[in-house]
């Protein structure tokens, strides 16, 4: 069965982190109802969705991206690139203990999910404002032996990786080139961001649907000019707090 984790919008969601945004006005009612309606779309596409409020103080927790990386055989608590967000782990521990083996990465390696692009066994690291080498190299040491392939990205625009570059299949790439270093995905298909819809590229592959934010028209008549097939879902609110489709869920199988 196919498991989607999120979490409700903290009603402090104002006071999240930024790097490279400036703040605007959130408006968490606004937010609530987007986010039921992104839960809505994870159902369309198949996951069964449970929904976490233990973290409900926590300004950013609604991002659970960002504490777990979750693969077939373990889960990986992250240690986080940002103190304010390292409270968040614990209860992911705890939920995600009941599906798989828990592995921890700790300090002074930096890691955070939104970094990790999972693409079949190849696994793309993004070092960036919120991961450094040594929480790569973390990740990989849990992995590798697994049959993973781990591949630094270097990210230089955005705040993670998957801001800069998400999947449309195993062999085809959606990529702001401005952003993430494009000569880490040697081999692959590779669509280039939309100048006018930088953050057009982050995309939530479910299955063979591709989640879009409907704020980026372009960008999805883009995807669904190469056959996919799309849903889309309004995140205005969350796009305030620096965040895109993938981050506020975790899919997995149980």
């Amino acid at each position: 069965m196919l498991m989607a984790i999120t979490h409700l919008p903290s009603p402090n969601l104002q006071n999240c982190e930024l790097t490279f945004l400036e703040s605007e006005a959130i408006d968490i009612e606004k937010a609530n109802v987007q986010h039921q309606n992104y839960r809505s779309m994870l159902e369309r596409c198949g996951a069964k969705v449970i929904t976490l409020d233990e973290n409900i103080a926590l300004p950013d927790s609604v991002f659970v991206e960002d504490p777990i990386i979750v693969f077939d055989e373990v889960a990986v608590l992250t240690s986080m690139g940002v103190e304010s967000r390292r409270a968040e782990s614990a209860s992911m521990g705890k939920v995600f203990s009941q599906y798989r083996k828990i592995e921890r990465i700790t300090l002074p390696a930096k890691i955070e999910g939104g970094d990790v692009l999972k693409v079949g066994k190849k696994i793309f690291v993004g070092e960036s404002s919120r991961t450094n080498q040594e929480g790569i190299q973390a990740l990989e040491a849990i992995i590798k032996p697994l049959g993973y392939e781990v591949i630094a990205v270097k990210v230089f625009g955005c705040l993670h990786l998957k801001t800069g570059v998400t999947a449309l299949d195993n062999q085809t790439i959606f990529i702001n080139s401005n952003w993430v270093d494009v000569e880490a995905f040697k081999g692959f298909s590779k669509i280039e961001a939309l100048s006018d819809e930088p953050f057009g590229v982050n995309v939530l592959k479910i299955g063979n649907i591709l989640c879009m934010n409907e704020a980026f028209p372009k960008s999805i008549a883009l995807v669904k000019s190469l056959g996919y097939r799309v849903e889309t879902v309004n995140i205005s609110e969350f796009v305030k707090a620096e965040a895109g489709l993938t981050c506020m869920s975790v899919l997995f199988k149980s």
